[in-house]
């Protein structure tokens, strides 16, 4: 459901852990409406939607009884696969992002490639801080995992580095951030690039 004119995207998926049903618009202006059945990961989304200029509206459930692990993975991959569709043969966008974001005492930097390649770099997370939980339930290691699947789904090859923190919501919450704001400068439209911006001519 994409067009010169819309990039938008609409998915849905439906195992026996969860189900996802997922709507963006890379050309928003942040709104979002989450509603994923886990309450720290609707905080990063909805920083994700804000700070990406990405209008983006998720309702989830899952067997979030047993662990968010499943519910977190599915919305991911939903994400990247929405991201994917709606980017179409990506002409005329910039590419790249690069983002630096603080939150207090934490600092993440973010470098997004839209280049149909998928791979993820991701450092710098204090020792321990996978094994955090996070408001009681959202385990730490799932913000790579998050990363790593809406990465390979999207067709991006993204680096995350923390640089400094110590509270486990704010170094979460920064790397949230810095990937929203550097994948809103890699999907924007730039009016000097003609065409497929790769020597290839596709990404």
């Amino acid at each position: 459901m994409t067009s010169a004119a819309s990039r938008t995207a609409s998915r849905t998926r439906t195992t026996s852990e969860s189900t996802v049903e997922l709507v963006l618009d890379l050309d928003g202006a942040g709104a979002s409406r989450i509603d994923t059945s886990v309450p720290f990961f609707d905080h990063l989304l909805t920083a994700f939607a804000k700070h990406s200029l990405t209008d983006l509206t998720v309702r989830a459930s899952g067997d979030t009884d047993i662990d968010v692990h499943h519910t977190v993975e599915d919305i991911s991959i939903v994400l990247g696969q929405a991201i994917r569709e709606a980017l179409g043969d990506k002409s005329g966008i910039s590419r790249y992002g690069d983002a630096l974001v603080p939150l207090d005492e934490a600092l993440a930097q973010a470098v997004v490639d839209i280049s149909g390649r998928p791979y993820l770099v991701h450092d710098g997370e204090p020792a321990g801080f996978e094994l955090h939980l996070i408001g009681g339930h959202f385990t730490g290691s799932l913000v790579r995992h998050a990363f790593e699947a809406i990465s390979f789904h999207a067709g991006l090859t993204t680096h995350v580095r923390v640089l400094a923190g110590r509270d486990p919501h704010h170094i979460a919450e920064a790397e949230f951030k810095a990937f929203a704001r550097a994948f809103r400068q890699a999907k924007a439209l730039d009016p000097q690039v003609d065409g497929i911006p790769s020597t290839k001519g596709a990404l």
